[in-house]
């Protein structure tokens, strides 16, 4: 039982380091982060997993010694202490600055995120609708529809609920500005490999970027509860090489492109 159990865990393992870009079951952890953005709150995250850690251990401990220290038992006669000056000061300052701790990063990683970067290389509209997404490329002049693969249409190599018909293609290590916007009712644009979620409202553009690190596919959902088939418009992204990108756009033009 013992060794089945860990050749399950061991596996689980291997098969996150073999499709970081996806996600694999029994995942427990992020996704692998290949975005600036991704490292921020990756690193925000851990930052708070150890002061909550420190918090719970503190908590547990005290806890403990007031029901042992304190109990009829050991404590015969109870004090009639009403207050100490110095006890609520620290539990009123402590926490404070614990806030405090949190919020800076926090500011900062946020700011960080929303923060469009001048030097953004091409543009990539996406646009939900029920229940695909379509996608527009300004620069390049493209725009098409992404639907989700049906059970029918899945090949070796796609993933069920998951992969879709023309998938998103970027090229990588490039600055790409993000626009959204929502075709009928509200969506959100998510991919957790690159830590972005970006709503998309019907009457709003909403904005946001990306820069990825590492060629791959990478996948996401849409995250904002859109209606009946709200679970079947995944988010699939290309991510190659920028040579690969530029012989891509010139493949696709005719099927896909918007000049006349």
């Amino acid at each position: 039982m013992f060794k089945r159990l860990l050749f399950s865990v061991l596996s689980m393992f291997v098969a996150f380091s073999a499709h970081a870009d996806q996600p694999v079951p029994w995942q427990m952890g992020f996704q692998k982060s290949v975005t600036p953005i991704m490292d921020g709150f990756v690193a925000f995250h851990d930052m708070l997993f150890y002061i909550i850690t420190a918090v719970t251990i503190f908590v547990v401990i005290l806890i403990g010694y007031v029901c042992v220290k304190f109990s009829a038992k050991n404590n015969p006669v109870p004090s009639k202490t009403s207050h100490n000056t110095l006890i609520e000061i620290i539990w009123t300052a402590v926490p404070v600055i614990i806030l405090v701790i949190i919020a800076v990063p926090s500011m900062k990683t946020l700011y960080f995120n929303e923060t469009i970067p001048e030097d953004a290389e091409m543009t990539l509209k996406v646009i939900g609708k029920q229940w695909y997404w379509e996608y527009q490329y300004p620069d390049q002049g493209l725009s098409f529809e992404s639907n989700i693969l049906k059970d029918n249409e899945l090949k070796e190599g796609d993933i069920r609920l998951l992969s879709v018909d023309n998938p998103v293609v970027i090229p990588v290590n490039t600055t790409v500005r993000l626009q959204s916007t929502g075709g009928d009712v509200i969506h959100n644009w998510a991919v957790p490999a690159f830590g972005t979620k970006l709503e998309a409202v019907p009457g709003r553009l909403n904005e946001g970027w990306i820069r990825v690190r590492e060629t791959g596919t990478y996948y996401g959902q849409c995250s904002e509860l859109c209606g009946k088939d709200h679970g079947f418009m995944p988010v699939q992204v290309e991510v190659v090489t920028k040579e690969e990108f530029k012989n891509w756009v010139e493949k696709v033009k005719p099927e896909f492109g918007t000049e006349s």
